[in-house]
């Protein structure tokens, strides 16, 4: 359910890193990605003249994995544990 949402919803919450190719001059920025522009959601194709690519980084694939796949493991821990 949690991938859903952060694949649907352009939530700029996973540090990552964008690739920019300009005339002169290219370079890299860190900055907060999310994870619908990799499938193509949420950016504005005027957005994204001199983005030669982006990508997420260590911190921000493991952000991705604690928040699609640990949290709801830990909830389901929990219930278990409950009953």
């Amino acid at each position: 359910m949690l991938a859903i949402i952060f694949f649907t919803l352009p939530i700029n919450l996973f540090d990552g890193v964008v690739e920019y190719e300009e005339p002169y001059k290219t370079y890299t920025l860190e900055q907060p990605l999310s994870l619908s522009y990799f499938i193509g959601i949420g950016y504005d194709e005027a957005d994204m003249v001199y983005v030669k690519s982006f990508r997420l980084s260590v911190k921000g694939y493991i952000m991705a994995f604690i928040f699609i796949l640990g949290l709801p493991a830990l909830l389901a821990y929990r219930l278990h544990l409950r009953k």
